[in-house]
């Protein structure tokens, strides 16, 4: 069996369950991406030598413009998708200063946990979404 070396290749992600009077942040990808279309919990690739900590704040600065409270682990999903795997490394935060913008995707919304399923999102983040479900509300 062959195995394609960009198979192998994993890329780990710092994604922030941004919560806020009961709803979490999502985030919809823009066109021309991977996935586009799909919504998301922000976040994005960490860097060479950069903590998930340190990528989940610059991340949320570049795409949102909001700073973050201290993040706290809360899960981290692997998946294999046909062309990459990806490593996902859920925090819980807080928006501790600024105002969520759409700045590097197409919009945002804040949506209960049960309103969730009806977003379409990546198959990595169905068992995020069904444990944040199980925990009620943030």
């Amino acid at each position: 069996m062959e195995v394609r070396a960009d198979a192998m290749k994993v890329v780990e992600v710092a994604a922030g369950l941004i919560h806020h009077a009961g709803r979490y942040l999502i985030a919809r990808r823009k066109p021309g991406v991977h996935l586009a279309g799909y919504w998301e919990f922000p976040g994005g690739k960490r860097e060479a030598g950069e903590s998930f900590e340190d990528c989940l704040r610059r991340e949320l600065f570049e795409e949102l413009s909001v700073r973050i409270d201290v993040p706290v682990p809360y899960r981290i999903i692997r998946h294999e998708y046909p062309e990459k795997t990806v490593k996902l490394h859920f925090y819980r935060c807080a928006i501790e200063a600024g105002q969520a913008a759409p700045i590097e995707c197409a919009e945002i919304r804040w949506v209960l946990p049960e309103e969730l399923p009806r977003y379409k999102f990546p198959p990595a983040d169905r068992i995020i979404i069904e444990a944040l479900q199980q925990d009620g509300r943030p």
